[in-house]
């Protein structure tokens, strides 16, 4: 077996600090998974699925994510540089399908910033009625995503300061929420939790749309380049990172169900439960917060995902163009602007559900090759000593796999058509690009 090539340090440039330890991979997984779909998702399972039955999902979905983040774990360790997914994917099936992984990240970005934004337009809606549909929802959209791109094109410092602000802004809104909540509870909201037909879907769809809520995590591994010891630390860190995840998600719809009767009704349902047991202003307040968040999963997502596409480029594996750094600002000027202008677009045509469900088809995609990537890496290169591996030969990557395509099989026709179209123009980038990305790019 050969040492796998990637996880030797190239000694002929300077190498990135590794000053990361497994708490601050934890805290760079917490911020990136905990954004906008929790202060949506609580009223949107209890419609598919009935209000008592909504805590069920959240339980499936967290034990399909333990798989998978099992998957990433054994897989990140055996990588020493940056790269994440793509890495993984690249290594073990060749350079078009790490292409197509690194195209559908950006995808998953794109769809679920316009998500993001419809979300946003809801919470708005709360102050400002005609924010939630028609002329009122598009202006919101824009002027959100909009100010976002603008931050990001006059420099990065102020995207990361917008990142900074917003991720102190968002998790103290939830602390509050369950900290009052959880004594306003009403037993009686439980009665039949196991009765599943109260809901105008499917128990798999609950957890296909909850999916959205947990993506992220795959991104502590992206910075194992930086990481005092990745190979230990960001195994725990992953798995520390939805397990904290998951038992904030889990207490959060807890006290959604057990305070808001009319849950499955609500656009605003944690500010609407708050209004319930803490009253007009307190429900305000939570609104409020829940707008910072929403604000914040967009600043983020406006910040990394147009690098995406300029990495590409500057690798010659997409167009040039998409690597054009602005003379003054020194920003990916024309990146940020396709985002925006696909961002927008996106946000225009759908709903925070049909395009939160997109994100997670294109999202659940490149999770899969992480999980078949696994056997390949495991035959064609000799683990180091202190990575980690999984217990029990192919039985959690294989039990990963399965999950992920029960969970496809629960999209619509249109989202999975949507999904291999955008695979399609992935292909299409690829066979621009030709010779470069099969020399490895710049």
């Amino acid at each position: 077996m050969a040492q796998n090539e990637v996880m030797t340090e190239n000694e002929s440039r300077p190498a990135l600090i590794r000053a990361m330890g497994r708490w601050d991979l934890t805290a760079v997984g917490v911020n990136q998974v905990i954004g906008s779909g929790i202060f949506i998702m609580p009223a949107t399972v209890a419609l598919t699925v009935g209000i008592p039955s909504s805590l069920l999902p959240w339980v499936a979905a967290g034990m399909a994510n333990a798989l998978i983040v099992l998957c990433f774990a054994e897989a990140g360790t055996q990588f020493r540089e940056a790269g994440g997914p793509y890495a993984y994917a690249r290594t073990a099936f060749g350079p078009f399908i790490g292409f197509e992984v690194a195209w559908m990240m950006w995808v998953t970005r794109v769809v679920a910033q316009a998500a993001l934004a419809n979300a946003f337009a809801l919470y708005v809606g709360r102050f400002w009625a005609p924010a939630t549909e028609g002329s009122g929802r598009l202006l919101v959209v824009t002027l959100l995503l909009g100010a976002l791109a603008t931050i990001n094109l006059a420099g990065v410092r102020y995207g990361s300061l917008a990142i900074n602000f917003f991720t102190v802004s968002k998790l103290a809104p939830l602390a509050l929420f369950l900290g009052v909540g959880i004594f306003f509870i009403e037993p009686g909201n439980f009665e039949g939790m196991f009765d599943l037909s109260g809901g105008t879907g499917t128990f798999g769809a609950a957890v296909l749309l909850l999916m959205f809520t947990f993506g992220g995590y795959e991104l502590i591994t992206i910075p194992a380049s930086e990481a005092r010891s990745p190979r230990r630390d960001a195994p725990r860190a992953l798995l520390l990172t939805i397990g904290v995840v998951f038992v904030i998600y889990f207490l959060v719809q807890l006290v959604a169900v057990g305070t808001l009767p009319a849950l499955d009704t609500s656009d605003t349902p944690l500010a609407d439960a708050a209004e319930v047991f803490g009253g007009s202003a307190f429900g305000v307040l939570i609104a409020i917060g829940g707008l910072l968040s929403i604000a914040g999963s967009n600043a983020g997502s406006m910040l990394a995902g147009p690098r995406l596409t300029f990495a590409l480029g500057d690798r010659g594996q997409l167009p040039r163009f998409f690597a054009h750094v602005h003379g003054r600002y020194r920003t990916p000027d024309v990146s940020i602007l396709i985002y925006l202008g696909v961002a927008v677009a996106l946000a225009y045509s759908g709903t925070f559900v049909q395009l939160a469900t997109l994100s997670v088809v294109a999202r659940i995609m490149f999770y899969m090759t992480t999980c078949a990537a696994i056997p390949v890496l495991r035959r064609r290169f000799e683990a180091p000593d202190d990575a980690f591996k999984l217990p029990g030969g192919m039985l959690i990557p294989g039990l990963a796999l399965i999950v992920c395509i029960m969970i496809l099989v629960n999209a619509s026709a249109a989202d999975i058509k949507g999904g291999g179209i955008a695979l399609l123009i992935g292909a299409v980038f690829y066979l621009m690009a030709g010779g470069r990305i099969m020399a490895g790019g710049k």
